[in-house]
């Protein structure tokens, strides 16, 4: 899994980059204004994933979070307090197909 970076939207607002999604998945950070954008820029539609660990009543599972992204668009989701992972303090994203499909995360500080 790649760790992807954060860009930090600034009041006169910022370049966004995106890098190639990676095979193996990919984590970000989590929490309040974190946007995960996927873009799409294969022929078939791509379902992004991102993985929930938390439990309630002590075992059972809150399922995780799929997004589908059509042939040739993008996708802005959400990557809140939800997803982070106690053990890594990221979430994780997995994708079921990585062609053409690239990514940036944003998040943009409460004003």
């Amino acid at each position: 899994m790649a760790a992807l970076n954060t860009t930090v939207v600034g009041l006169t607002g910022s370049t966004v980059t995106y890098t190639p999604a990676s095979g193996g998945g990919d984590t970000c950070e989590t929490g309040a204004g974190v946007v995960l954008l996927v873009k799409n820029g294969d022929a078939s539609s791509h379902t992004v994933t991102l993985v929930t660990p938390e439990v309630v009543d002590g075992d059972l599972a809150v399922a995780d979070r799929a997004v589908t992204v059509a042939a040739g668009a993008e996708r802005a989701i959400p990557v809140t307090g939800r997803y982070r992972n106690p053990s890594t303090g990221r979430a994780a994203i997995t994708y079921d197909a990585v062609t053409s499909v690239t990514v940036a995360v944003l998040r943009v500080p409460a004003l």
